[in-house]
């Protein structure tokens, strides 16, 4: 049981919203500018496709603060952005920084440093939760779980790691191993051995399984899997499930990190989508009281612009230095860190923590209105900037194609998300977003939920 890839209650994926409804392709055949026709038939012709991209439903032209502009007509507010977007697209300081930037050094080679990379380095330090004093830098989100993984392994000894069923790590060959997302697993075996997958805390109403299920989130069958495997170097979660913005039992955390020492595994908080911010603290786990050994970040941390993520580490971990954890060509990146640091002093600046928090808990009371109102809805859930609205029909199952419909029509209205587990609708706006653009999303939203029924019809 505990090496099941998939537990959901519906085979859907929790990450995202695939492109393959029929919805997505009469709204493709319906496009009437020539040129989006076009280079959406290029792009399908050129890259590879894949469930959650290739095919597209539309050109980006531009993207500005909480827009984006299609070169169809269509102007978008992003309340997706692949958790990239924290001060939104295209700030101005942030680009500003990377301007300057490439007018005096724009690459490094490893065996040298530079000075915006420790600059980098030193500001993770100080705004992160001690006793994270050790950095290293990657320019992608898989990369940096690799480097997490491997970083375990080297210092415990141990291949066996602990992760939750439906989860997300990245999409490389070792990060769907340690994932559980079964869209990304299914035909890839055989994966990383010894990677272990127990239930998830908590789930939405609609995903709940049989009472021999639900048991196996406690802590406590954690510590039993602990000791009849032995041998695990690591647990490796997201604090919460960021696409379902669920909060685990208060106490949860810190009754892992204890199994976890008690048995001598590292903790790893994969933050890579909500840190910075989003949370209305600078990381998740400052919100759940419990720091991890390892924290991986990214998405974000490269301002929107710049693709960078790092690990943050205990110095006590700083033991394998005779080896190479992540001996990236592009690692200490110029460009990548002057992005990074623009946006944390544009964090700072415009007291977006606060604003995380501030705006976060008032679209949750717009969407809980919503809830009270609209028939077909079960939990809304949010923390900080990170919500969700979870679609159920009469049963209290998930209602898979009401929420199709749902996204249909606020992509029509000028409101962009994303779907999680088939029937969640997952909400991630920027973080500086103004209070005309949440009510105007919640608007098109309740617009949504009123001209699509129950059962998804019309």
């Amino acid at each position: 049981m505990t090496t099941r890839s998939h537990a959901s209650a519906i085979d859907a994926c929790a990450e995202g919203d695939i492109n393959l409804s029929s919805w997505r392709k009469q709204r493709m055949e319906q496009l009437s500018d020539p040129e989006t026709r076009w280079l959406l038939a290029e792009d399908a012709r050129l890259f590879m496709h894949q469930s959650l991209s290739t095919p597209c439903m539309d050109v980006v032209e531009k993207a500005s603060g909480t827009m984006l502009q299609c070169l169809s007509g269509a102007r978008l507010l992003d309340f997706h952005g692949n958790n990239v977007h924290q001060a939104g697209h295209a700030h101005p300081a942030i680009v500003q920084a990377v301007k300057l930037q490439l007018d005096t050094l724009t690459f490094c080679p490893r065996r040298f440093t530079n000075r915006v990379a420790i600059d980098l380095a030193r500001r993770l330090v100080r705004v992160a939760p001690e006793p994270l004093s050790k950095v290293l830098l990657a320019p992608g989100g898989s990369e940096a779980i690799s480097m997490a993984l491997r970083l375990a392994r080297l210092v415990t000894g141990r291949y066996k790691t602990v992760s939750f069923w439906d989860s997300f790590h990245g999409a490389t060959l070792d990060a769907i191993a340690v994932g559980g997302e079964r869209l990304f697993r299914d035909g890839s075996e055989p994966l990383l051995p010894g990677a272990l997958h127990i239930p998830p805390p908590v789930v939405p109403p609609s995903h709940r399984e049989s009472p021999a299920v639900e048991a196996m989130r406690d802590p406590d069958h954690l510590d039993y899997l602990m000791r009849r495997e032995g041998g695990i170097g690591a647990l490796i979660a997201e604090p919460f499930r960021y696409s379902f913005a669920m909060p685990p039992p208060r106490d949860y955390w810190a009754q892992v990190q204890r199994i976890c020492r008690k048995h001598g595994a590292l903790l790893i908080f994969d933050e890579m989508p909500v840190c910075l911010g989003r949370t209305g603290h600078w990381f998740a786990c400052e919100g759940i009281g419990v720091t991890p050994d390892i924290l991986v970040i990214g998405k974000g941390l490269g301002g929107g612009l710049f693709p960078l993520s790092a690990i943050l580490a205990d110095p006590a971990l700083d033991v394998v230095g005779h080896t190479a954890l992540g001996h990236f060509t592009h690692e200490k990146s110029p460009i990548g860190s002057a992005a990074a640091l623009a946006l944390i002093q544009v964090i700072e600046d415009e007291q977006l923590l606060l604003q995380a928090r501030d705006k976060g808990q008032r679209l949750l009371d717009a969407l809980t209105d919503l809830g009270q109102r609209h028939t077909g809805i079960g939990m809304v859930s949010g923390i900080g900037l990170q919500l969700a609205v979870e679609l159920v029909n009469t049963t209290g199952r998930p209602d898979t194609r009401r929420a199709d419909r749902v996204l249909d029509h606020c992509l029509q209205n000028g409101l962009s998300f994303k779907i999680a587990g088939g029937n969640i609708l997952s909400l991630a706006p920027p973080l500086n977003i103004t209070d005309t653009e949440l009510t105007s999303a919640t608007r098109i939203l309740d617009q949504a939920l009123r001209e699509t029924n129950i059962t998804g019809e019309k």
